[in-house]
């Protein structure tokens, strides 16, 4: 940015507006902008309000290329198995529609009986409560209170929400339709898009875009291992939970608890109130009990098991698992906080990718930047001339030839401190 200091006194102008090292009463300062900076601001103007214009898109965009990076390594192991793509894609998308089915026949039934018992026993439990609370003079205004409460004004305020919210979740269900189409193409025709996408890149990036994206399918697996992780572990516990206290439809309530753990911060909540419900029948110990470890369980598992499974598959610190989770809550709600983890470990890798040096970080060694010019000179030398399809698919070759060269320099690595480690304790006294 090229900055023109100029300065005014009482005789006229004077040129740096500094006289002696001073500067001289009623002096004025004029900065003066590039045409180039000027442009580089309302670029970056422009490009954060297309953005704010283009949000849903781009979230769309985004929910497609996670579906894409799940799905994608199931589709490549049954086409090893000599199934053809659009059949594998097939397989995959039926198989999904068996476990939603299985899912909502499980679970649906189960948690409407639940509703439904609750609500006949609503006057009852409101009662007991009235009366326990009665026998306190603590809580005696409490009691009274809770009598004079009526549980159809609840009944009547949840409908009058679920109308008002009905056209935020067709609108969100047409999001999630465009998102699972767009998925479906960009695997059903992975060249094709492909190579779209490398057109629009300039060539001597292409080595480091097939990096990009063979790292982003990396972190979308690992991202979606820990989500089955937890809600595993999720489902298991609450399965345990219940069997032990003998509340009924352990099953159905587990796979739901499962389901819900998918969603960060919050799905543990959403599990909490069925469970508990649900052993309220079997009296107030037991419902003490369940909500206990619900709780317990629930704080182990935000504070030690989340950070240490998606921060390991991640290579995302537990501070910083943690504060991406907070924020992707606070921007997006519920999605932010589904996509917060996957978009913080791939801004990381893209910022390795690009070498932006990382506050922190140690500088890139010199190894690695001449291995890179080799690999784009190479990849220039096969590409002369060919399209982009063909382009992009000898971008991936030589992508995962160098990430299976870091992987054996990794390993090769490990073995080394292996072996010293080994040394030093064997010539210890």
């Amino acid at each position: 940015m090229a900055v023109q200091l100029k300065a005014t006194g009482g005789n006229g102008l004077v040129d740096g507006g500094v006289a002696g090292g001073t500067e001289t009463p009623g002096s004025r300062r004029r900065f003066e902008l590039s045409s180039r900076t000027l442009m580089t601001i309302v670029g970056l103007t422009a490009g954060v309000w297309l953005m704010t214009r283009l949000w849903p898109v781009i979230l769309v965009i985004a929910v497609a290329l996670i579906l894409v990076g799940t799905l994608n390594p199931i589709v490549a192991l049954l086409e090893r198995h000599k199934i053809k793509r659009p059949v594998a894609v097939g397989l995959i998308v039926l198989a999904f529609a068996i476990l939603g089915t299985g899912f909502a026949l499980i679970t649906a039934p189960a948690l409407w009986a639940q509703v439904s018992q609750m609500v006949q026993s609503l006057p009852r439990l409101q009662q007991r409560l009235a009366d326990f609370l009665a026998a306190h003079p603590a809580t005696a205004t409490v009691a009274d209170a809770i009598r004079r409460f009526q549980p159809n004004d609840i009944m009547a305020d949840l409908g009058r929400r679920a109308v008002s919210y009905s056209s935020e979740a067709v609108l969100l269900l047409g999001y999630t339709a465009t998102s699972v189409a767009l998925a479906l193409y960009l695997l059903l025709d992975p060249e094709r898009a492909q190579g779209g996408l490398f057109s629009v890149v300039p060539r001597r990036f292409h080595v480091r875009l097939a990096r990009i994206l063979l790292n982003l399918e990396t972190i979308v697996g690992g991202y979606m291992r820990g989500q089955v992780v937890t809600s595993v572990l999720m489902m298991v516990f609450v399965f345990g939970l219940l069997t032990a206290c003998r509340v009924p439809n352990a099953l159905a309530l587990a796979v739901f608890a499962g389901v819900t753990d998918v969603v960060p911060l919050i799905g543990g909540l959403i599990a909490l109130t069925p469970v508990v419900l649900s052993a309220i029948p079997r009296g107030t110990g037991v419902t003490v009990v369940v909500l206990c470890a619900m709780v317990v369980y629930q704080e182990i598992e935000s504070r030690f098991i989340i950070p240490r499974v998606y921060g390991r598959v991640l290579r995302l610190s537990a501070a910083a698992v943690t504060v991406a989770l907070l924020i992707g809550a606070q921007l997006l709600g519920v999605l932010g906080a589904l996509l917060a983890l996957p978009l913080a470990a791939a801004v990381r890798m893209v910022a390795e990718e690009l070498r932006v040096e990382l506050p922190g970080e140690a500088l890139t060694d010199s190894e690695r930047l001449a291995r890179d010019e080799r690999a784009e000179n190479e990849y220039a030398h096969l590409a002369a001339g060919a399209p982009a399809t063909k382009a992009a698919v000898i971008a991936v070759q030589i992508a995962e030839e160098i990430r299976k060269q870091d992987a054996s320099d990794a390993a090769d690595s490990e073995d080394v401190t292996t072996v010293a480690v080994t040394m030093r304790s064997s010539t210890r006294p």
